[in-house]
């Protein structure tokens, strides 16, 4: 099943609760939060005070992706605030076995994401661990270097998509420049979950544009 999670940070965040509510109706089956920390990433977002206002807005999915160097600091507050779910980076060193314990112990969904220039090799590596693969819900595989929205999607990770698919049995989420036209090739790549910020919060139709994007148009 393709699931679709338009990402907040292309929406208008001063009616941020009418375009979710807006994506929401439109089909979409979670809502992507991007939560930068101007360390790990050269940008800032928003903190668990937002995604708590968020959450009585809308039932879907709140899917937060914490793009920052110390996860297991502040896994809990965005738990806290609403996240059905938490991803987190292999890039800072995360002490994966412990951020995983602590969102499956709230009975969340857990995480992993690479960025385009890590190695596949580094996430194997931890698949490894069969403690780890079996509690690892989604692995997020960034298609464009994170930061910023907007960004071209970069198709050299296509083929990481493709081993993936064949160690990993469980979500395989896509995060950056995805439209309706490279669609297409993640699915058929095997990646099951989309991010879309600009193709859905950007689009003169979203039903028309999430539709697409499921490949049901």
């Amino acid at each position: 099943m393709i699931k679709i999670a338009p990402s907040v940070l292309s929406a208008d965040f001063s009616r941020l609760g009418q375009d979710i509510k807006k994506v929401e109706e439109a089909g979409a089956d979670m809502i992507h939060l991007d939560i930068m920390d101007g360390h790990f990433v050269p940008n800032l977002t928003i903190g668990p005070a937002v995604v708590k206002s968020i959450r009585p807005v809308t039932e879907l999915f709140l899917d937060v992706h914490l793009m920052i160097e110390d996860p297991l600091k502040y896994a809990p507050a965005f738990l806290d605030a609403g996240a059905d779910g938490i991803t987190f980076h292999l890039e800072v060193d995360p002490p994966v076995k412990e951020i995983i314990s602590l969102i499956k112990d709230r009975g969340k969904k857990a995480g992993l994401s690479i960025n385009p220039p890590t190695s596949l090799d580094r996430l194997k590596r931890v698949l490894e661990d069969d403690n780890i693969k079996k509690n690892i819900d989604m692995i997020l595989l960034m298609t464009v270097n994170p930061g910023f929205g907007g960004q071209s999607f970069m198709p050299e990770v296509l083929p990481k998509i493709k081993e993936l698919k064949t160690i990993f049995d469980g979500d395989i989420q896509v995060d950056g420049g995805i439209n309706e036209n490279i669609v297409k090739e993640v699915i058929k790549a095997g990646a099951n979950v989309i991010v879309a910020g600009t193709a859905v919060f950007g689009a003169p139709d979203i039903e028309t544009a999430i539709s697409e994007l499921k490949q049901e148009g």
